[in-house]
């Protein structure tokens, strides 16, 4: 197999060409509309669909495919009633980092907005997963994610109302909850993570302000304290078209 002498690192091999060398005329028209977007700025309109299948004369259908994957893909963002180019996608390090410090170390402005902070008796599918005793009054802490002041994702976080009694009077839902619970003598120690693709809910859909097909990435984490005593249990939702993760690792 020949490779291009321009060939990025983690870029499709060969374009994505397949072997019999067949290309579907829509991934052909993508790959030129991709090609435009590398040399337009952030938040620059492209041409219209119309302008499009003119330039590269295939149908507005097959122009319309291939924005959709560009749209998917986080390279282009709908809008009002136009398309244009998104900036590079956020990334989140797999880590006991909060939200707040991952996206300030890109130099973008985090935010929350609260959803619903209430309480309830632990059930007992939570108590299974997290240690805590079936009943026991828990908060329920749900919030959408900002990057300056962009929807970005949905966060639903648990913890026990014995470990943090005063959520509802003393915390602030726009800042970090780490931050709180460090004001309060709590130091993380360890955590469990399981990440998977989902399409969001219609009511998680309209939270975010993401169309219902847009692929999320879904992060489940138990924490646990320096002593090992469970902490909290959180669901995270990302846009798929924002987001990409990281992490280090060492042999």
């Amino acid at each position: 197999m020949d490779y291009p002498n321009d060939q990025a690192p983690g870029a499709p091999v060969r374009s994505g060409i397949p072997e019999h060398g067949r290309v579907p005329k829509y991934y052909a028209v993508k790959a030129r509309i991709d090609r435009l977007v590398d040399e337009l700025g952030e938040g620059t309109p492209i041409p219209t669909e119309r302008d499009l299948s003119e330039r590269y004369e295939v149908a507005r259908e097959t122009v319309r495919q291939a924005l959709r994957e560009l749209v998917l893909e986080g390279k282009l963002r709908r809008q009002g009633r136009g398309t244009v180019v998104a900036g590079p996608k956020l990334e989140q390090p797999l880590s006991l980092a909060s939200y707040t410090e991952g996206v300030r170390r890109q130099g973008r402005t985090p935010g929350r907005t609260l959803v619903t902070l209430d309480r309830f008796p632990c059930p007992e599918a939570l108590a299974a997963e997290t240690g805590l005793g079936r009943g026991e009054p828990v908060w329920h802490l749900e919030r959408v994610l900002l990057a300056d002041d962009e929807r970005v994702g949905l966060e639903s976080t648990y913890v026990a109302v014995d470990r943090v009694p005063r959520l509802d009077a003393e915390f602030d839902p726009d800042s970090s909850f780490y931050a709180y619970l460090a004001r309060q003598g709590i130091a993380f120690g360890s955590a469990d993570e399981r990440i998977e693709t989902v399409l969001a809910t219609p009511r998680e859909a309209l939270l975010v302000g993401t169309p219902p097909a847009l692929p999320m990435l879904l992060i489940h984490r138990v924490s646990r304290d320096t002593e090992g005593r469970p902490l909290e249990r959180v669901r995270t939702l990302y846009r798929g078209d924002r987001f990409s993760f990281t992490v280090r690792l060492e042999g």
